[in-house]
């Protein structure tokens, strides 16, 4: 049975409006307003208009798919459109976050994934899925197959390469900063290969912080980044001043994961004591913040965002 649609006129309550995945997309708020309230059509249209941008396909279908209810809704469009690729993909990844969150069994998700596959076999979005629940819990072998599944349908999948550099991260921690650590040797090669204009180009500066939230957590750094040597190296000030004069010259700055680089970048250059070229960062964001990296290793990201914006901005 399908859940029951909230009252039309009751506002839906998130994080104290702090963080929204769904970053600045308007679309994709309102088509997932409307798919709480179980009105699916407004997902097909807007995943129809989507096509085969596969990183804005891949954020869309992963925000959708964080909803309660999004399962459910996704699979009435399926029993009335049983031939949506759409819906298929978008039940997947609906299992695959059930399943992380131990509401659905591990093997019910691949499977949903790998149904999804077979209907749009160029999609790259359902190995996505996979390779979430794999970093999660899977094998190291798992994760890299997965991975090679991804870049093979899209070679520059921004959300795949994050979820590599996160997990890499976590690995050998016994060894502490280690500046040869395979994590930036992955984030490098990746930056590399990307096109000039590839927000890959800011993958290093995510691999550090990355290897940050893992030491700190495992003890071997201080609890207050700004409070760590791990930015103001003489290897860490390259890849820092190297993305960020990346930035200066992007110039396509409509793409959908865009923001979690800026809020990477500015955590970065907060910690690097960097006051001015935060605060030109802190301007782009706005308000549209982002849980990561702000909560490394566990800290309360709200506070630990407007604190940093405060400062940068001269406002505290």
């Amino acid at each position: 049975m399908s859940p029951p649609p909230p009252p039309l006129g009751r506002a839906r309550r998130r994080a104290a409006q702090s963080f929204d995945e769904a970053l600045d997309d308007a679309e994709l708020v309102a088509a997932r307003v409307a798919l709480a309230q179980g009105r699916w059509q407004q997902t097909r249209s807007l995943l129809v208009r989507t096509g085969d941008d596969w990183d804005r396909r891949g954020h869309r279908i992963t925000v959708l798919a964080r909803e309660t209810y999004c399962a459910a809704w996704a699979g009435e469009w399926l029993l009335a459109e049983p031939e949506s690729a759409d819906a298929s993909v978008l039940l997947a990844l609906a299992r695959i976050r059930r399943a992380l969150n131990g509401k659905e069994k591990p093997a019910r998700a691949r499977e949903a994934c790998h149904r999804a596959a077979e209907l749009v076999p160029a999609d790259p979005t359902p190995w996505l899925g996979l390779l979430l629940l794999e970093c999660a819990q899977g094998a190291d072998g798992d994760v890299v197959r997965l991975f090679e599944q991804v870049r093979t349908r899209y070679a520059d999948h921004h959300h795949a390469h994050h979820l590599v550099v996160a997990w890499l991260a976590e690995r050998r921690v016994d060894v502490g900063r280690d500046p040869l650590h395979e994590v930036y040797d992955f984030a490098n090669w990746a930056a590399e290969q990307a096109p000039a204009d590839s927000p890959l180009a800011v993958l290093p500066v995510i691999a550090h912080a990355e290897r940050y939230r893992a030491l700190a957590a495992a003890g071997h750094e201080p609890a207050d980044p700004a409070a760590s040597g791990h930015w103001v190296g003489r290897r860490a000030r390259q890849v820092m001043k190297a993305a960020f004069d990346w930035w200066l010259e992007w110039e396509h700055e409509d793409h959908p994961r865009r923001l979690i680089d800026l809020n990477f970048l500015a955590h970065a250059k907060v910690c690097e004591g960097r006051g001015a070229e935060a605060a030109a960062l802190f301007h782009r964001i706005g308000d549209h913040a982002t849980p990561a990296p702000w909560s490394y290793p566990d800290r309360d990201p709200v506070t630990a965002f407007r604190t940093a914006r405060a400062t940068a901005l001269g406002t505290g």
